[in-house]
Formats: C-alpha cells, structure tokens, sequence
C-alpha cells in the first residue's frame, strides 16, 4: 500500500514503555491528510475503564477507525474482565474475519499495567522485545529512541517522552504536542 493510497497510516507516532512496574504511552497531536496538518492537538492516547479495570490505549492510523476498534476492545474487555490478552487476541480476531472491520486501518498499542501490546488487523497480538512497541510514521524513530534510553535509569514515562521528542524531531507527521498515560502493575 503506498502513501497516496492510505495518507492518514503514516501520520503518527504513538510510543510505549515497560519498566519497573509502570508503563507509559505517550502518543503526538498532529493530525495530517496527506502533506497537510489538519490540527496539532489530537488526543491519540486514551484511558479506558471498562468493567472498572483500568487500561490505556494508544493507535495510530485513521481516527474513525480506531474509535471503531476502542469501542470493539471496551466491549471485549467486558467479556472478558481482567484478561487484556485474551480480549486483544478476540479483537484481533473479529478484525481479521469480520467483513466490516477488515476495513478498518488503525493499529493500537494497549496495557493494563502489566501487558504491554501491539494489535493489528493482520490479526496479530504481539508482545514488543525490551518492554517497548511503537507505531505509525514516527515509530520506528521513537522505538530506537526508547531502546537507547532503557540503558538509562529513567523510568517508563521519562523514556516515553523522550523518545516522542526524539521521533518529533525527525518526523515531519509527528509533533511535540503529546499526550502521555502511565499506569502502574498494581
């Protein structure tokens, strides 16, 4: 798929973190169509309390899209209370089959404070190596950013921030204008 075919895959950066205990999401406010800003303020990081269970979730893509897949994942997590891997993997599921949501061109980044994933509508649920996973235009930016910085002492949310800004800087989808969610494995 090229980017004149999908504009909207390639205009994000969302970033998450793993340590000791925590993790941090921390995603950009720049939304572009295209080589166009559309606005710099987007919140592409959300909280989620579904059943009273706390998760944050993070997505890149088109925004329709993803609305479509946090609502898919809140009533999952419903069902399934507690087991953010099992609700990921049904998610993936539906996304991969189902003849609406195949459609959908989003990726997200989820954690309950303890798992930390990756979803896409390949139908995978993936686990990231080093406690770090990154998505959209800037990810791979942001991931080598963060990779860095787990050589550090800093925790999730210093290394989540800092790798945005390093991808921010590089990135020309990707703004300084972030939102940042921690949660902690309780």
């Amino acid at each position: 798929m090229s980017h004149s075919d999908f504009p909207g895959w390639h205009g994000t950066t969302i970033v998450g973190v793993k340590r000791d205990g925590m993790v941090a999401i921390a995603g950009d406010g720049q939304v572009s169509l295209g080589q166009t800003v559309i606005k710099g303020t987007a919140r592409k990081v959300r909280r989620l309390t579904p059943g009273g269970q706390d998760v944050v979730v993070g997505f890149a893509g088109s925004t329709a899209d993803a609305f479509t897949l946090l609502e898919r994942l809140e009533t999952k997590l419903e069902a399934t209370p507690g087991q953010l891997a099992r609700a990921s993997v049904e998610l993936a599921k539906d996304w991969r089959t189902d003849k609406y949501l195949q459609k959908l061109e989003a990726m997200l980044i989820v954690t309950d404070g303890s798992e930390l994933l990756v979803i896409t509508g390949a139908g995978d649920v993936l686990e990231p190596e080093h406690g770090i996973a990154a998505i959209g235009s800037g990810g791979n930016f942001a991931l080598a950013a963060a990779r860095g910085l787990m050589e550090t002492d800093k925790d999730a949310e210093t290394i989540a921030r800092q790798a945005l800004t390093i991808a921010a800087d590089i990135c020309v989808y990707t703004n300084g204008n972030m939102t940042v969610e921690v949660i902690k494995n309780d």
